[in-house]
């Protein structure tokens, strides 16, 4: 079987997958369109010039035309996964569907953020890990995946209380400052990393290294190695994972501290919802985050079932979306998720 995987692998993620589909002996690859760069400064002024004055980004244009150029090397495929397809035109999925007789896609955002409704004809399958955008428009529920190890990964050397990495987002920057004060009132020792091309914005108004008591909350324009983010949640009692407006599904974060059976403060209440959710293991936050108490950091994290753990692991989300049997997969047929709402 050859599968082609398609997508902008910013925090690669993305790769995990194909890696999994060659593990089952799967002819997998992967087109990155995050890997297309400018050839020279010269192609990026120009570029520059065109989207200030023409309203054209030429970027956009050749990433496309790189995703074609790859696929076009690869030949016919037997399934195609189209991760968040926003990034690709009408005619650019038209043609990708061309090379396969099955043509999915799985939105982990939401349709609200990323608007591509007029792009979904094109796909035979279509899952979404948004409980609202399910009920709306009849796609397939499906979470994110626990990409790491089958066995939870654990660490004997704790040097934060909190650790926290995510994206620029003006909600999130504002739950932040909040959340930043009431870790300061409760002496919690955190580590906070905002990353994205906007924080600049934020060395304005001198927040950048400002500490607040035991944290700090450092604002930088590249994201950290996946390693180095890694070594970060093994070493923190608790790991902090905050939604942006209208999203609702669960973001890798959760399935990375299940791995590494970590505690999670968020205010994605629809965790509660999730056969996993654990009021031991998840505090879901209030407006102005008083219910945030030393409690939650002293007492330890309470396990879930071997069968939980594989219900979202990689491997079973691989099997599922692909239509990959498997003998010795203990949670096959587990799909759809029952959650309520």
């Amino acid at each position: 079987m050859k599968i082609c995987i398609i997508s902008f692998d910013y925090w690669n993620y993305d790769h995990h997958i194909v890696s999994k589909l060659q593990e089952k002996g799967v002819d997998a690859s992967h087109i990155n369109m995050g890997a297309y760069r400018y050839k020279n400064f010269g192609e990026r002024f120009r570029n520059a010039l065109s989207k200030i004055f023409l309203n054209k980004n030429i970027k956009h244009i050749k990433r496309q035309q790189y995703v074609l150029d790859s696929l076009a090397k690869l030949g016919p495929q037997d399934k195609i996964l189209v991760l968040n397809p926003h990034n690709l035109d009408y005619e650019t999925i038209k043609q990708i569907k061309s090379y396969t007789p099955y043509l999915i896609s799985y939105l982990y955002d939401n349709l609200e953020r990323f608007p591509v409704k007029d792009r979904l004809e094109l796909f035979d399958k279509i899952y979404s890990f948004e409980d609202k955008d399910v009920k709306k428009y009849g796609f397939e529920k499906i979470t994110n995946y626990n990409y790491l190890s089958e066995q939870p990964l654990q660490c004997d050397t704790i040097e934060n209380d909190l650790f926290y990495i995510t994206s620029y987002d003006k909600r999130r920057i504002k739950l932040l400052r909040r959340l930043a004060s009431r870790l300061s009132a409760l002496e919690i020792k955190s580590k906070i990393i905002v990353v994205g091309k906007q924080v600049w914005k934020e060395k304005l108004r001198n927040f950048i290294l400002k500490p607040y008591g035991h944290q700090i909350i450092e604002f930088r324009k590249k994201p950290l190695d996946v390693k180095v983010v890694l070594e970060e949640y093994k070493k923190s009692k608790v790991i902090i994972d905050l939604m942006r407006d209208g999203q609702e599904g669960l973001s890798f974060r959760i399935f990375e501290a299940m791995a590494f059976e970590k505690k999670v403060i968020t205010d994605n209440v629809s965790i509660q919802t999730y056969d996993f959710y654990n009021s031991a293991n998840y505090l879901i936050v209030n407006y102005d985050l008083s219910n945030i108490e030393d409690q939650f950091f002293t007492l330890s994290y309470q396990k879930i079932s071997k069968n939980l753990y594989q219900k979202y692991s990689l491997n079973h989300w691989v099997n599922h979306v692909f239509g990959i049997s498997s003998t010795d997969d203990c949670s096959k047929n587990i799909y759809p998720l029952n959650i309520s709402n």
